[in-house]
C-alpha cells in the first residue's frame, strides 16, 4: 500500500516538472506568433527574401492577411530573386534574352534605368559580380580582385527591354535588384492591403517601410533610425522620423565590411571605381512616394557620398533625406531634409 502511494506521488510530481518543463520551454523557446490582434490593431509577420518582415494594420473586421501576403511574396521573390536558380531573374542571368513571364521584373528595370539615369550611373544593378569579387557575396573574401575585367560587366545601359522582351549585349552581364527589391516588395504588400480597403498601416521589409494613414493612437507611424555602429548587435536609436504617407529606405556602410591589413572594405562597391567607397557617409534615409524609389536612391547616395547626395535631393524635389556622416574628428554629423525636419525627433547634431 505505501509503495504505490510512493509511486504515485513519484509519478504526480514527475508529470508536474514535464508541465513546467513545456511551459518554460513555450514560453522561452517558441517563436512569436505570426499573426497578433489587438483590438482592431492586426499583425502580421515572417519570413522573406533572407530577411523579415512586419506588416501592422487597422481593421474593423479583423481580417487576417497571413496567408495571401506570404503567398503574394513567394511570387515576388520566384521573380527577382538572385539565389532561387529558377527564378525569372536568374534565368535571364544565364541566357541573352528572355520575355518577361511575371507582373514583377518590368517595373522594377523601369526604376532602375530612371535611378541609373538621374544619378549619373550611381545606382547600377549590374555591379554584382563586383561586390562578389570584393568579397560581400557567399565565398567570403578574396586575395585579389580583377577589377579592370569586371569592369567591363558593369553599366545598366548595357542591358536593354521594353514592355516585352529584355537582352544584354555581354552574356556575363550579371543583373542583380537587391538594392531595390525589397522596398518594390513593400510597395506591392502595400498595395495589396490599399486593394482590401485598409487604409491605416506600416509595411516593413528587412528595415524599408511603408507607412499609410494612422496608428491605433491615431497619431503617425514612427521608425527609429539605427546610430551608425560597427557592433553587430547595437541597436541604438539615433533618431525617430514621423512617416506622413510616405516611403523610407536606408542605406549604410557601418556594419558590413571587413578589415585586412588595417584597411576597411565597405561593401557599397562603386561602379566607376569597381572598388569599395571611401568617404565619411555613414547612413542615407531616403524618403519617397514610393519604397522602390526610396530603396534606389538610398543605394545610390551611399555609392555618392554626403556632398553630392545632398546636391542631388536639392535637384530632386520629390526625395528627402536624412545622412549621418563622420566629421573631422570621427564624431558623427547630420544633414536633414528642410521638409522633413518637422517629422525628426530626438535629433542628436
Amino acid at each position: 500500500m505505501q509503495n504505490n502511494v510512493r509511486k504515485n506521488i513519484i509519478y504526480s510530481v514527475f508529470l508536474l516538472l514535464v508541465f513546467f518543463g513545456v511551459f518554460l520551454y513555450r514560453q522561452y523557446q517558441a517563436p512569436a506568433p505570426a499573426v497578433e490582434q489587438d483590438s482592431d490593431r492586426i499583425t502580421v509577420s515572417g519570413n522573406t527574401m533572407g530577411t523579415t518582415y512586419r506588416v501592422v494594420y487597422l481593421d474593423e473586421g479583423h481580417r487576417d492577411f497571413k496567408a495571401e501576403i506570404d503567398s503574394l511574396l513567394v511570387d515576388f521573390n520566384q521573380a527577382l530573386s538572385t539565389y532561387i536558380p529558377d527564378s525569372e531573374l536568374s534565368r535571364f542571368n544565364k541566357s541573352d534574352s528572355m520575355a518577361f513571364n511575371s507582373p514583377y521584373l518590368l517595373p522594377v528595370l523601369k526604376k532602375s534605368k530612371e535611378v541609373y539615369e538621374k544619378t549619373g550611373g550611381a545606382f547600377d544593378p549590374t555591379v554584382g559580380p563586383l561586390v562578389n569579387a570584393w568579397g560581400f557575396g557567399p565565398d567570403g573574401a578574396r586575395d585579389s580582385v580583377a577589377v579592370d575585367s569586371l569592369l567591363q560587366l558593369v553599366g545598366f545601359d548595357q542591358v536593354y527591354f521594353d514592355d516585352h522582351t529584355i537582352k544584354k549585349n555581354n552574356p556575363r552581364i550579371y543583373l542583380d535588384l537587391s538594392a531595390i527589391a525589397k522596398g518594390y516588395a513593400v510597395d506591392i504588400v502595400a498595395e495589396f492591403l490599399e486593394k482590401k480597403g485598409i487604409t491605416n498601416m506600416l509595411v516593413e521589409i528587412g528595415g524599408e517601410l511603408v507607412g499609410k494613414g494612422i496608428n491605433e493612437r491615431g497619431e503617425l507611424w514612427k521608425v527609429g533610425i539605427n546610430q551608425p555602429d560597427v557592433k553587430e548587435f547595437s541597436n541604438n536609436i539615433f533618431t525617430v522620423i514621423a512617416l506622413d504617407n510616405k516611403a523610407m529606405a536606408t542605406s549604410g556602410n557601418y556594419r558590413n565590411f571587413y578589415e585586412r591589413d588595417s584597411v576597411k572594405y565597405s561593401h557599397t562597391i562603386s561602379p566607376f571605381t569597381g572598388k569599395p567607397v571611401q568617404h565619411g557617409l555613414l547612413s542615407a534615409t531616403v524618403l519617397a512616394e514610393d519604397c522602390m524609389t526610396a530603396d534606389a536612391y538610398a543605394t545610390a547616395m551611399m555609392v555618392m557620398g554626403t556632398e553630392k547626395s545632398i546636391a542631388l535631393l536639392e535637384k530632386e524635389k520629390g526625395l528627402e533625406a536624412f545622412l549621418i556622416y563622420n566629421d573631422e574628428t570621427g564624431g558623427f554629423k547630420t544633414f536633414v531634409s528642410e521638409s522633413l525636419k518637422p517629422f525628426v525627433s530626438a535629433l542628436e547634431n
